[in-house]
């Protein structure tokens, strides 16, 4: 190898390290300070979260989750990834969407027959870095969705930048390589004037944060004028 290619190789690799500091260094406010405060900054863009539903709250939490993503970046694409049995459970809907400020060209959906089809399907999209974020979503145990799958999600959200949410609805938590774990579950809307219909809201705990502060318990309203949450009244706090 001569000098000149050697020292082509050598800015290749401090370019690749300059960019894995920028993508961890990257963060993504929620909008509302207290939230962001605990979280030290908001979301890490480049890393796995994790958020739990219920069965009965699948809708919320796909609602959460897509919330997350849309609030992560507004310019590139935004990947759903599900497995059939999941997909009958909670679909996003075009109108919808509009309601909650989402544009819905935005969102491309991807219909896997099973867990681990599913799972290869969304790390593939995750190493792309012309993606906004990618909701995987899988439902029940899913024995498939292990720490080794977790990891190689989590390696491939690092590497791209790309942020990652593993949507879990009707399954008990299990060990997982992910930065956040969060519990969603749908909540009561505070009514505006004249008894208006009032702000989508959600009961929200947050069971994990690596290199953070777990235990926090807060309901969260979402302004789609604003784009960000809002309306945090904090519900109760575990050390």
């Amino acid at each position: 190898m001569n000098i000149q290619s050697s020292e082509s190789l050598a800015r290749t690799r401090l370019k690749a390290i300059e960019c894995l500091r920028d993508h961890d260094a990257a963060q993504i406010s929620l909008g509302a300070a207290e939230v962001d405060d605990r979280l030290r900054g908001g979301l890490a863009q480049a890393a796995l979260h994790e958020i739990y539903a219920s069965a009965a709250d699948a809708a919320s939490g796909a609602a959460f989750a897509l919330l997350l993503a849309w609030r992560g970046n507004q310019t590139k694409p935004i990947f759903w990834v599900s497995e059939t049995k999941a997909r009958l459970a909670a679909r996003p809907y075009g109108h919808g969407l509009a309601e909650l400020g989402i544009a819905p060209d935005a969102l491309f959906l991807v219909d896997a027959p099973d867990t681990i089809a599913a799972l290869r399907a969304g790390a593939d999209i995750t190493r792309c870095g012309a993606v906004g974020a990618v909701v995987i979503e899988v439902s029940g145990k899913a024995p498939a969705l292990d720490l080794t799958a977790s990891r190689r999600l989590a390696l491939a959200a690092g590497q791209s930048g790309v942020m990652t949410l593993l949507l879990r609805t009707g399954a008990e938590p299990v060990p997982s390589a992910a930065g956040t774990r969060r519990q969603v579950a749908s909540a009561p809307s505070t009514p505006l004037p004249a008894n208006a219909p009032g702000l989508p809201a959600f009961d929200v705990t947050l069971l994990r944060h690596r290199g953070g502060i777990a235990g926090i318990e807060a309901r969260l309203e979402w302004n789609r004028d604003r784009q960000s949450i809002l309306g945090l009244q904090r519900r109760q706090a575990r050390v």
